[in-house]
């Protein structure tokens, strides 16, 4: 999954198959950068523990949300 250069990133999940505690389907996670996990196909997202963790990028699809919904992700995510 390439990114494109912006701050934050965000992806929604589409495969949380062997990992229904940590990854909500169809839920939108903020994805950390981290170029040695993109290079092995790999992706770092805040999942449900509140933590980062490495998952298959596969498991993902990038999205552009709208300043609106950008802002409330990441003031939920402050507030965290």
């Amino acid at each position: 999954m390439k990114r494109k250069s912006r701050t934050t990133h965000f992806a929604v999940c589409v495969d949380n198959r062997g990992y229904p505690a940590s990854l909500e389907l169809h839920k939108i996670y903020r994805v950390l950068p981290d170029d040695d996990a993109e290079a092995e196909g790999d992706i770092r997202v805040i999942d449900e523990s509140g933590e980062d963790y490495l998952y298959s990028a596969n498991r993902f699809v990038e999205i552009e949300p709208p300043q609106t919904v950008r802002r409330s992700l990441l003031h939920a995510s402050k507030a965290a």
